[in-house]
């Protein structure tokens, strides 16, 4: 099989087993397969255009998984200055940044609008004030260029982005955690998801990011540009994740759900005891932040591995992964965290799961993941060219997939013990 055609969706997949089954004899199905397998071989390509919240992404792929070029405009600086992301201030950052963003990755795959052969663009869900610079921009392009606009929900970018630089069939399972999302979830095909359970509250990288502030760890001049879970964890390795026992949340509910906001206030009222004992004024830095840093980091652990320990559980019971090749795919800012993956590899062993992460500067939000999703969906025969553009809206607020967290809920798993240092 071509490199191409082992990311070839189960709807494309039946479709060539359908014109098999019509085709009659040898010589029409070696016909059919020739004719596929030419399809899938021709060299395609996707400009990819990313504006969900505070970074400016664009990138060129092909359907063989390469990059041929990349532009990212970071506004993290400027939010990390400001205490957190105003909506109005990352709009006017995407519109200085996004067309010179769109044209820079273009120039590095030598390739103007013409050359490619259709522009993907997050629509859904994100900041509304930043979807639209995004998707606007996306519309000038297609208008310019005559080529098919293809809308990209951006957490099944996220979840389908460990597919192209690796082996991952459908279904698998996926954790997704970053600063605006966290949710477990299954892959059934490309836009095929089922949703097993979310935050109920906070994102795990908004939690990382409130305990940074809180312990003023942009005032050190090595993290004065860097987002708190990166801060964070670089101190925690300097740390004891056992020097402060943090709660371990929802423990009574038997679900895939999660919730951060206990685990950041419990933090936020030991932070400021431990100022308060050690006489440290609000604007200096403990001594022992980093044992608070490896301590807090482990608290997500613990809290994100015994959801994905019963989704395993729940996937399993009800047959929604394959016996003998369950993965798990875990993306988003959050997945780059190496502690955490490492702590999430132990869960996986522990149930015979391979685990698969994108590497961790495609973890984070960027160009190269909706155009790999837009090829992904190009790739998977749907007919775009036919779909006008100007009708294509975003949406702030939109699920991954089917909700089916009820029958996780229903299912009230008990978990056996997990040990994770």
């Amino acid at each position: 099989m071509s490199a191409p055609m082992r990311h070839v969706s189960r709807c494309c997949q039946r479709r060539i087993s359908s014109c098999l089954r019509v085709s009659g004899n040898s010589e029409s199905k070696t016909r059919v397969l020739s004719a596929f397998s030419t399809y899938f071989d021709t060299k395609k390509t996707v400009l990819g255009i990313e504006t969900s919240c505070d970074d400016t992404g664009a990138a060129v792929v092909d359907n063989r998984g390469r990059v041929l070029g990349e532009a990212l405009n970071s506004q993290v600086k400027v939010h990390v200055e400001a205490g957190g992301i105003l909506p109005p201030v990352a709009r006017n950052l995407h519109v200085e940044s996004i067309a010179g963003v769109v044209q820079e990755a273009l120039d590095r795959a030598s390739m103007t609008v013409h050359d490619v052969d259709a522009v993907a663009v997050t629509v859904e869900p994100g900041l509304a004030l930043c979807l639209k610079v995004g998707l606007d921009h996306a519309k000038s392009v297609v208008r310019h260029s005559g080529k098919p606009l293809i809308p990209i929900h951006h957490m099944q970018a996220h979840a389908l982005m460990a597919r192209m630089s690796d082996r991952v069939d459908f279904p698998f399972l996926v954790l997704l955690i970053s600063g605006g999302h966290c949710l477990l979830a299954v892959a059934k095909d490309v836009a095929d998801f089922v949703l097993l359970g979310e935050s109920l509250d906070d994102a795990p990288g908004e939690a990382f990011d409130k305990i940074a502030r809180q312990l003023n760890l942009k005032n050190l001049p090595q993290f004065s540009s860097v987002s708190g879970g990166v801060a964070i964890e670089t101190l925690a390795r300097e740390g004891n994740p056992k020097a402060f026992d943090l709660p371990l949340m929802l423990t009574q509910i038997r679900t895939c759900d999660f919730s951060f906001s206990g685990l950041k206030s419990q933090a936020k009222r030991f932070i400021a005891r431990e100022e308060e004992r050690q006489g440290v004024s609000r604007e200096d830095i403990l001594p022992n932040v980093a044992d608070i840093c490896a301590s807090f980091q482990y608290g997500v652990l613990k809290h994100l591995a015994r959801r994905v320990q019963r989704s395993l559980l729940f996937c399993e019971l009800h047959g929604l992964l394959p016996k003998h090749k369950k993965t798990l795919v875990v993306s988003g800012g959050v997945g780059s965290n190496q502690f955490i993956r490492s702590g999430l590899q132990k869960v996986c062993d522990m149930y015979s799961t391979q685990l698969v992460c994108p590497p961790p500067r495609l973890c984070t939000d960027n160009g190269v993941m909706i155009a790999w999703n837009g090829m992904e969906k190009l790739l998977s025969g749907q007919d775009f060219s036919a779909a006008h553009p100007e009708a294509v809206d975003f949406q702030p607020k939109c699920p991954i997939g089917e909700d089916i967290s009820s029958a996780v809920r229903d299912a009230s798993i008990k978990l056996p013990p997990l040990k994770l240092l």
